[in-house]
């Protein structure tokens, strides 16, 4: 299979490089569920953006450098707040339908999130992803440029010193991938000029997350073996309020329920503490403080007391407002007996966003020409130590088109014929049962070992674990048959690896990385930078 462009993932980041691209480019969509499976669909809060002339990019820049606890790259952060509007502008101007207010200026309603000091976030009431996703997919899928592989694994990248051996001058390049047809078992070989890794980030490596089955890190993992670095992986962020119940799987509550007055309360286990609030002994920002400060102020809480959960409550609202603003979260809620017009909602933190990622340039570019790397899957120094509420959908729209536009700009080149893969491998009867064994525990001492709270030894006891699986795992994809179980272990471990290994690296606590060996900020904010061997 010969294409221009492949785009391995079909969340926001993707879709958009995939549109901007269809007009002149013959673009291929890898997507290993359908096309609907991804992280994008799932985002309820919205995207951030200046549309109030009450509002400036400074503010907005302000904000993030702060959210991000100094490490943010300002250039970055400029480029991608300044190309907010007009990132919004092409989604309206594609159909995407944003809740209405007429007495505002652009016409839409902005809410606000922690962190922000505006109302700046663009929204579809509380299901703002699955209403931007459903209108791309739309658009993607009736475009005739565009050939979509659904229930398809990316296995690896093709670069040239897979090809043979090569003049030491020479700089490698990527040249496309091998992809497995799920259904079939079959795997195709795809050429491409350019690759786009857009998979998403590696929530699944915890017991805990928000995060859909298919974020196991794929196309850091992939990258990181091709030979890109990496950067700033110890920042994961946990979102303080997921939904605590047991029937209810990864299910968000958005951040937007604190923008809009909830509070964050003790449950009746708290004994005499029971209905208080305890945010203000946290932070003076209280409930509208950044995610890390609220993650750990609940699992304080939480350890402190011995609890389960704790109680998030924005009862004190009307019913027709909270049915109006947040009708998901509701409906969800409501179909396992809690009435958010009256109840308070149990919440726990869980992962939820991969801050670092593929070392990329404004344009997505890696250090591997021919590949780029957009949205959750790259680290183009916009989140720092911490994400910004909404401002990921924002990264996704304004870095996809400006990898577009910079795959558009270079002249096209001839690909070399790729081998096909090697399908002579057995496949072992008990194999599934140790994948199924090893993913467990994996996800299980990284939420134990790796989670809110860190220290040295807790790293160092993750870290001799995940060697001791990762020889496991390489002897299985060595000989025998692969499968997508498999290929998302092999990632998340990889995934794991760069997890401890950059937070052993750094030696203060700073975001979404606290270390009770090495509590203080250290003067200078410096990214963590890993470097594979050459392989």
């Amino acid at each position: 299979m010969k294409f221009d462009v492949v785009i391995v993932g079909s969340g926001l980041a993707g879709l958009s490089v995939a549109l901007h691209l269809a007009e002149s480019r013959k673009v291929a969509i890898i997507s290993k569920r359908a096309l609907l499976d991804g992280a994008s669909n799932w985002a309820q809060g919205g995207i951030a953006a200046v549309l109030d002339s009450g509002d400036s990019h400074e503010q907005h820049i302000a904000d993030t450098l702060v959210a991000g606890g100094g490490l943010c790259d300002e250039g970055a952060t400029r480029f991608i707040v300044e190309h907010g509007r007009e990132a919004i502008e092409w989604l309206i101007g594609l159909g995407v339908p944003f809740t209405r207010d007429e007495s505002a200026e652009l016409g839409f309603h902005l809410t606000r999130e922690g962190g922000h000091s505006q109302r700046r976030i663009i929204h579809a009431a509380d299901a703002t992803g699955h209403a931007v996703q459903v209108t791309l997919e739309e658009k993607v899928r009736a475009h005739p440029n565009i050939s979509l592989f659904e229930q398809h694994c990316a296995i690896d990248l093709i670069t040239t010193d897979k090809l043979g051996p090569r003049p030491a001058s020479s700089q490698p390049r990527c040249h496309g991938l091998y992809v497995q047809d799920v259904t079939t078992g079959r795997v195709h070989t795809v050429t491409a000029e350019h690759t786009v890794m857009a998979t998403g980030g590696a929530g699944k490596v915890y017991l805990y997350t928000t995060n859909p089955d298919t974020a196991s890190g794929d196309g850091i993992a992939m990258a990181w073996r091709a030979g890109c670095r990496v950067s700033n992986m110890e920042f994961i962020q946990f979102h303080p309020t997921c939904l605590y119940h047991p029937y209810a799987k990864s299910f968000l509550i958005t951040e937007a329920i604190r923008g809009e007055g909830g509070l964050l309360k003790l449950p009746p286990e708290a004994g005499a503490a029971a209905g208080q609030r305890f945010m203000l002994a946290h932070d003076e920002r209280a409930e509208l403080a950044p995610r890390d400060v609220v993650a750990r102020a609940i699992d304080f809480e939480i350890k402190k007391r011995g609890l389960d959960y704790v109680h998030l409550d924005i009862s004190h609202k009307p019913a027709d407002f909270l049915i109006e603003h947040f009708p998901t979260i509701y409906a969800r809620c409501l179909e396992l007996g809690i009435d958010i017009t009256r109840q308070p909602i149990p919440i726990v933190p869980a992962a939820h966003y991969t801050c670092g990622g593929v070392v990329t340039d404004l344009f997505g570019r890696t250090d591997l020409p021919g590949l780029y790397a957009v949205g959750e899957t790259a680290c183009t120094g916009l989140h720092g130590a911490n994400r910004l509420a909404s401002n990921s959908l924002l990264e996704c729209v304004v870095i996809g088109r400006a990898c577009a536009q910079d795959i558009l700009a270079k002249d096209k080149e001839s690909t070399p014929y790729l081998p096909d893969w090697d399908e002579s491998r057995v496949t072992d009867a008990d194999e599934e049962v140790v994948i199924a064994h090893n993913w467990d525990e994996l996800r299980r001492f990284m939420w134990n070992y790796v989670g809110i709270v860190r220290t040295t030894k807790r790293l160092e006891r993750a870290q001799h674990r995940i060697a001791l699986l990762k020889e496991e795992i390489d002897e299985y994809y060595r000989h025998f048959r692969i499968t997508s179980d498999l290929l998302e272990l092999r990632n998340l471990v990889e995934v794991a690896s760069l997890i401890v290994n950059s937070a052993l690296q750094r030696r203060e606590s700073r975001g979404l990385h606290f270390s009770r060996d090495y509590p203080a900020t250290l003067p200078k904010a410096l990214p963590t930078v890993l470097t594979p061997e050459r392989r």
